[in-house]
């Protein structure tokens, strides 16, 4: 017993002696990781190899794998790949640069980790902060399942953007041709809506000329029978009734050419201001006539401008409305002074409908506006809760504001964030989420 006592005793001091014996040398094995892979890789590049495939990596096919070290060993500028194993998004994000700082060779650094492809680059190759990280996780979505396939996209998007050019690729081309497609799609659909609208609009703007069309001619045709009833003879009235008639004269005709040559509604505001230019030198003539003082220049007379104008100013309000002070002819005067209602003039807007004008809607905007133009933006305080009122009253003041700043970053000494994307492998596997920019 005390002899199976001591042997156990030696054997436990034996086997102490020996864990004493290996432990330095575990410990100064250094740890398998990141550290090692881009040690010895960043060796294998600096011996002239543009590409290095880790012994523990096996996701590349060999036929691929051939390949890939033809396409990157004459890249321009220079692209230096690292196959290892998958590893963290920690380890993997910071490869890139770990590379080129054992390396110290400028050029562009990718790693394919597992099916993960990141890259960065060096500041003397040309490319923009971030761009090459842009292109990996490019080539990885464009060519999925495919390594041979998207680094040969890669190391061709590098070369392009090195020399300033627009990076290509065949993902990228067939995006451009399905985005042409879509635009020319939109551009048809767009013309023709924008071409039915408009025809749509000239039926409209046809149909509202065709109505104000008639009511002018009504003005028109109104102010020749007032001028054919006064009685002017030009030999016996004096040289300034001779002028004021004249000139009513001729306004008269001005009018009748320029409503030939109205193309929209809004148009037909030079026409009746003409109508009311006319309609105060007639209005002159006849005060001299008369042997009459001259008639003051007022606007004219609000419920129908055909009256003339206007006499004095009264107290009226809409249905509905707010009172407002109205210039009116003596005849609407005398007939609110009454209790009755004013003349106004009515326009029919559909067959068998009448309304007063200032309710008839923005096709008379033109209309009523040429004869009020000449007193100082004075119809749209008339037409204060009017329909016609709310065409003309001016915008408030106002506008967008977008807020805007600058945004920045820290230079790592290295040129770019290292960034990429991942080769999704679908149905068969080996997908590895994650991937991205960092």
């Amino acid at each position: 017993m005390r002899a199976r006592s001591a042997v156990s005793r030696v054997g436990a001091v034996l086997a102490v002696l020996g864990l004493a014996a290996v432990l330095p040398l575990a410990l100064a094995v250094p740890a398998a990781g990141g550290q090692d892979y881009a040690a010895r890789a960043a060796a294998a590049f600096k011996s002239g190899d543009r590409v290095y495939v880790d012994p523990e990596a096996r996701q590349v096919p060999p036929d691929q794998l051939a390949r890939i070290e033809q396409r990157v060993s004459g890249a321009n500028p220079p692209v230096f790949l690292a196959i290892l194993p998958a590893l963290s998004d920690q380890e993997l994000g910071a490869m890139p640069e770990k590379l080129f700082q054992q390396t110290r060779q400028q050029g562009v650094y990718a790693v394919l980790a597992g099916t993960v492809f990141h890259a960065g680059a060096s500041r003397g190759v040309g490319l923009e902060r971030g761009e090459a990280g842009e292109l990996a996780k490019r080539a990885a979505e464009n060519h999925p399942g495919d390594f041979a396939g998207g680094i040969d996209q890669f190391v061709s998007d590098v070369t392009a953007a090195a020399r300033g050019e627009s990076p290509g690729g065949g993902g990228g081309l067939v995006a451009l041709g399905l985005l042409a497609v879509a635009v020319l799609v939109l551009g048809g659909v767009g013309m023709f809506a924008w071409r039915r609208s408009q025809r749509t609009k000239e039926r409209l703007r046809a149909a509202e000329l065709a109505k104000v069309r008639r009511v002018v001619d009504e003005d028109i045709t109104a102010y020749g029978e007032e001028l054919h009833r006064l009685e002017f003879d030009p030999a016996r009235v004096d040289e300034a009734t001779r002028a004021d008639y004249q000139r009513a004269l001729d306004l008269y005709e001005r009018a009748k050419l320029e409503m030939a040559a109205v193309r929209r509604p809004e148009d037909v505001r030079q026409v009746t201001q003409v109508l009311e230019e006319g309609r105060y030198a007639l209005a002159c003539a006849a005060a001299r006539l008369a042997g009459r003082p001259l008639p003051e220049r007022r606007p004219p007379c609000f419920f129908d401008p055909r009256h003339g104008p206007s006499a004095t100013d009264v107290v009226w309000a809409p249905p509905g409305g707010a009172p407002r002070q109205v210039p009116v002819c003596r005849a609407d005067a005398a007939r609110i002074a009454d209790g009755l209602d004013p003349m106004v003039r009515s326009v029919e807007i559909e067959p068998g409908r009448r309304v007063p004008y200032y309710h008839a809607g923005p096709a008379y905007a033109g209309w009523a506006g040429g004869y009020f133009d000449a007193f100082g933006g004075l119809l749209p305080a008339l037409l204060v809760g009017t329909m016609l009122g709310s065409m003309l009253s001016p915008p408030m003041p106002g506008g967008w504001g977008f807020p805007g700043g600058e945004a920045g970053g820290e230079d790592n000494g290295w040129g770019e964030e290292p960034g990429g994307g991942d080769f999704d492998f679908g149905d068969f596997g080996g997908f590895d989420g994650g991937g991205g920019d960092w």
